[in-house]
């Protein structure tokens, strides 16, 4: 078991190996300053040293990976360690999201433009559909999910909440990988609403939860 588990390992590091390559084989094309930040419009707005590229897609990869192998070693009660694939499958698919932002950037830093702004709202969206089928299996924790006051000290409350909270951030994700193609002006501001909207209703909802069940308790 040790063995398959360190091979699924090897495939984390493959995904983020993969926008080094692409950065290697692009390398010598590159100017010294490139964009670095682009604004609403898709237009670069910032530039730094090419050299900056590899401390920012190696710090998206890496950093993601560590973070999350660590978090299971320093969890007090051993939660996130009892999820087992549901664990890795969380940590596999922030990878993979932060190798595809890598991507954007390296091409964007070729191109000089993002290019197709939609992609990256795309991605996004994919994060939050995801995100939002995940937290309705994950038990409490002090790492992941919805992590209110009343939803640690209820876990009724946390299973209530993370199933309005997963199925308000799957919305918010398809809303935010179909609205670029179809509204043409104010999108961003309104994908903004959503997602605040996503997230403040299931912390509100925790609290209102709690309070209801204190009273059913009296």
């Amino acid at each position: 078991m040790k063995n398959f588990e360190i091979k699924k390992e090897i495939w984390l590091w493959l995904i983020i190996l993969l926008p080094l390559v692409y950065l290697y084989s692009v390398w010598n094309t590159l100017p010294e300053t490139v964009p670095t930040h682009f604004g609403m419009d898709g237009q670069p707005n910032g530039w730094s040293d090419k050299s900056t590229l590899i401390f920012i897609i190696a710090g998206l990869g890496v950093g993601t990976y560590i973070l999350f192998t660590i978090i299971p070693a320093i969890d007090p009660k051993g939660k996130i360690e009892s999820m087992g694939g549901k664990y890795f499958l969380f940590k596999l698919f922030m990878v993979l999201f932060m190798s595809a932002l890598s991507f954007i950037i390296i091409h964007s830093a070729v191109t000089k433009t993002i290019g197709n702004g939609n992609l990256v709202f795309v991605i996004i969206g994919a994060l939050f559909a995801f995100l939002g089928n995940y937290m309705q299996t994950i038990k409490p924790n002090y790492f992941l999910g919805i992590r209110t006051p009343w939803t640690l000290e209820s876990e009724n409350v946390w299973r209530k909440t993370h199933k309005l909270g997963g199925k308000l951030y799957f919305i918010a994700g398809l809303s935010a990988m179909i609205l670029p193609f179809i509204m043409k002006e104010h999108f961003q501001q309104v994908f903004l609403g959503i997602i605040l909207t996503a997230s403040l209703i299931p912390i509100v909802y925790s609290f209102i939860a709690f309070k209801q069940e204190q009273k059913s308790a009296v």
